[in-house]
């Protein structure tokens, strides 16, 4: 099956000779690529732990279907990838129903707590000696939303009961698990900052004191009879029962501002996932507050380059997307915010109009300064996983708790951190993204999909805080450029540009400095000294590139194929 544009023999042979990394001995495909797809005719999982991705496979094999999947892994995720998850964050996803052969999105964050004023959060900030929001501690935390999350698309989609759904991570959560390698390092790092804060951090997430270590087995019985009770009482356990008053207790005790009303009050919303053609593939994005809208505005940009021409990974090509890149994040630190206080101008930000405008600022040397545009004129970061089904449902879901393990607020008996997305409001009282309670702050979290021509072709994420929008560009680019399969797309080598305005800054903070690149190893030095001599400043680095999964449709073959992150423990697989 063609699903993607080909590549000439001039320009596979510059592509093949832009890599510096891995094996050299595959026979097939790129010898950068760790492993072939995975291909089933059935169904498909894809997550960052395969543990995980079993439970996913076993809940569709007996008789649940995607979304029950995807709700099975995330909760075993929460559990067996504490630092990047869990039930005290956010959720987002993507659903293609195969039934009405659309696309539906849900934003499942949470809000501010409604007890805390602006002028109460500036006082605390003061004693503190900070203009922002901590990363720890009880100031950052917002309503969790994941829960809610859950039972949404349970109501919606689901197919079995969540006492069936939520049981393999409740074995698992009494039993125990073994560590793997990745989280073990995340967990190792967490242990001493999370530790000092109120609750039950250490007596929940560490064993004798310490993290857990590679292949040791960690058991959370707290958080297996909060999904217990979950499984039996459903979400009104969660927010209008026992487990919200449990929360509002200990707040109240401990200095924190969370309160049962806001539990109480706690909504998902359904929103229309919004979309932008790309060369005849359309990639979907949920609208703010979180930056999928990023991804949309960099393709518009981009499409007015000829990337293929250009080659992958040349000083060129990067040059392009990263001054693509710069343009859309000033209009991301800008625009993006809660809905339901600041109406972003969505349409004329992922105009094409605009997206040429756009492009217009794009020169032969790196860009120094960059200023939001005038999108008005053109109106009209954590874990990724992905679950299809035999019927043909996909679902591309998010979930995080902000800053790896949150805020490092337990609650004693309840198994899990509060997530600390709070920390990127703003604090101007003049930004779109200003701290207000009852608000749903900035969020980094997104999932994707890509459809073409009217079918669903892929569900995909591309994990770690700002690099998500980079990511799901790149990711699409390899695959329509440059002709990479799905497991190649997520092998290659990776770029991301830091140092731009962020949602959390003033009104007026502009990039001035022109940020820097940090590339993988797999990035050949000739590129990095091309890109210097465009006067970008080219840094290597050592993870934070993101965590792929990812599950594409061949709708030629009837198959489902996989694709796994080769940077993380995760796995994808089928029957």
């Amino acid at each position: 099956m063609k699903l993607l544009s080909s590549v000439s023999l001039l320009a596979s042979a510059a592509l093949l000779a832009s890599f510096a990394v891995a094996a050299y001995d595959r026979v097939t495909g790129h010898d950068f690529a760790s492993r072939s797809e995975v291909i089933a005719q059935h169904a498909m999982a894809a997550t960052s732990h395969p543990l995980a991705t079993q439970i996913a496979l076993d809940t569709m094999k007996k008789g649940g279907n995607a979304i029950d999947a995807a709700i099975a892994a995330n909760a075993a995720l929460g559990l067996m990838e504490p630092t990047g998850n869990g039930i005290g964050g956010d959720l987002y996803a993507i659903v293609w129903d195969a039934k009405t052969g659309k696309l539906h999105g849900l934003n499942a964050s949470g809000r501010s707590p409604l007890s805390l004023s602006y002028d109460m959060l500036a006082h605390e900030l003061e004693q503190l000696g900070r203009t922002d929001l901590p990363p720890y501690g009880m100031l950052p935390i917002s309503v969790p939303g994941a829960v809610d999350g859950w039972f949404e698309l349970h109501e919606k989609f689901g197919k079995l009961q969540m006492t069936s759904i939520l049981q393999p991570a409740i074995d698992y959560a009494e039993q125990g698990f073994p560590v793997t390698e990745l989280i073990a390092y995340y967990w190792n790092r967490s242990v001493p900052l999370l530790s000092p804060q109120p609750g039950d951090f250490k007596g929940t997430f560490t064993i004798d004191g310490k993290a857990p270590v590679k292949g040791q087995i960690f058991k959370n019985p707290a958080l297996a009879n909060t999904y217990k009770t979950l499984a039996k009482e459903g979400r009104k356990a969660f927010y209008n029962g026992e487990i919200a008053v449990k929360i509002d207790r200990f707040m109240r005790e401990n200095g924190g501002y969370l309160r049962f009303a806001d539990f109480a009050n706690h909504r998902s919303t359904w929103v229309e996932p919004v979309g932008v053609d790309y060369k005849g593939y359309t990639l979907w994005e949920l609208p703010p507050n979180g930056q999928g809208v990023a991804a949309l505005q960099m393709l518009q940009i981009l499409k007015n380059f000829d990337l293929q021409a250009m080659g992958f990974n040349t000083p060129e090509s990067i040059h392009t997307l990263v001054e693509a890149k710069k343009l859309a994040f000033e209009d991301r630190a800008k625009f993006y915010a809660d809905q339901d206080f600041h109406k972003t101008p969505l349409q004329g930000l992922i105009s094409e109009e605009y997206g040429r405008e756009r492009a217009k600022l794009i020169g032969e040397r790196a860009a120094k300064r960059v200023d939001a545009g005038n999108p008005h004129l053109y109106e009209g970061d954590t874990i990724y996983m992905t679950t299809a089904d035999k019927d043909g449902n996909m679902v591309s879901l998010i979930q995080s708790n902000y800053r790896g393990m949150g805020s490092g607020v337990v609650v004693p008996g309840l198994g899990f951190v509060f997530q600390d997305r709070g920390q990127l409001f703003s604090m101007d009282k003049n930004h779109a993204n200003v701290y207000q309670p009852g608000k749903r702050p900035f969020n980094t979290i997104i999932p994707a999909f890509i459809t073409k021509d009217g079918k669903p072709l892929v569900s995909y994420g591309v994990m770690g805080g700002a690099m998500q929008p980079q990511g799901h560009v790149q990711i699409l680019v390899n695959m329509v450029d440059y002709g990479m399969n799905l497991q190649e797309a997520g092998d290659a080598a990776r770029w991301q540009h830091l140092g731009s305005t962020e949602p959390t800054d003033g009104q007026q903070t502009y990039l001035t400095n022109g940020g820097y690149i940090e590339v993988e190893r797999g990035v050949p030095y000739s590129t990095v000294r091309g890109l210097m001599q465009k006067g970008h400043e080219v840094r290597y680095g050592l993870g934070g590139y993101g965590g792929y999964q990812a599950i594409m449709k061949d709708h030629e073959n009837g198959t489902y194929i996989g694709a796994s992150e080769s940077r993380k423990d995760g796995q994808a697989a089928g029957y």
